[in-house]
């Protein structure tokens, strides 16, 4: 694990996989998660050539809290990572909750992002024509409405989830996560998450749930393809949908059969595409 301190004093906790002279590639974990959360088949990095790169959001896991936070506020750390470790170009990616700030790095840094990834993503939610809770399961349903309210309330909300009775995931989600693979991998990532407390999570549900996003993925000018579930009720397939139509860029694939934990099947592919050059070569090592 590498700690990186920012210009404002704060440490982000960095962690590398695969190929450290390969491709490199940053990686925008989901929420409730932490860096330790990728793949969970580490020996695919090293078969593609990617130098992976994942790292805490603040308040989760080793990085210190930064209450307030924005979704575009993840641009910045990702910046300070990239520069710190030598990296001028880069590949990017996000899963659900990690997507809308994998969109930030590229909103704010065309120059350094090569390619743009998004699996399962959360749309922003003043989006334009998209009924936002639309098709959403109950707990996520409940969670915005309480993001609204503010931090506050966010805090009181996720500190009584281990007492509240909550609808179990569907039966598609707890197939995928019932892996033995993946299960391994999710368990200690989660951990890793909650361990200094809640801030993280706390801070990841206000500024996706709860407020704007601080850029428009309108103005994302990388290549960009987004990927989504049709049977995915966490995050539904209309947010996929809604960013792809927003985004000019951008191409969808939507997975009929898939639901939200889908994303770790279609996560191969999406890897093979990100370090792929104009000409399907791939890039060289920070390039």
């Amino acid at each position: 694990m590498h700690e990186l301190i920012t210009d404002d004093g704060r440490t982000l906790a960095v962690e590398e996989w695969g190929d450290p002279t390969g491709i490199p590639v940053v990686y925008l974990h989901g929420s409730p998660m932490s860096r330790l959360a990728r793949y969970p088949d580490d020996s695919l990095f090293h078969e593609l050539g990617i130098r992976l790169i994942t790292y805490d959001r603040p308040g989760f896991g080793g990085s210190t809290p930064r209450p307030g936070r924005r979704v575009v506020d993840a641009a910045a750390d990702v910046a300070t990572i990239t520069a710190a470790l030598g990296m001028q170009r880069f590949a990017v990616f996000g899963v659900s909750g990690g997507g809308p700030h994998a969109l930030a790095v590229a909103a704010r840094y065309p120059e350094r992002v090569t390619r743009l990834g998004a699996l399962a993503s959360l749309a922003p939610r003043d989006a334009a024509g998209l009924d936002w809770t639309a098709d959403m399961s109950e707990g996520n349903r409940h969670s915005a409405a309480v993001a609204l309210t503010g931090r506050r309330a966010v805090n009181e909300h996720l500190a009584n989830l281990g007492t509240a009775d909550f609808p179990p995931l569907p039966e598609i989600e707890q197939a995928v996560l019932s892996r033995p693979e993946i299960s391994a991998m999710i368990g200690p990532a989660f951990a890793e998450a909650v361990r200094p407390g809640l801030d993280g999570w706390v801070d990841d549900v206000t500024a996706l749930f709860g407020t704007e996003w601080g850029f428009d993925p309108a103005d994302i000018t990388v290549p960009a393809r987004i990927w989504h579930g049709g049977l995915d009720t966490l995050v539904p397939p209309a947010h996929g949908e809604w960013l792809a139509a927003r985004m000019p860029t951008a191409t969808l694939t939507r997975q009929a059969d898939a639901g939200h934990g889908g994303h770790f099947d279609a996560t191969p592919a999406m890897l093979a595409w990100l370090i792929g050059g104009s000409n399907g070569e791939a890039d060289g090592p920070g390039s």
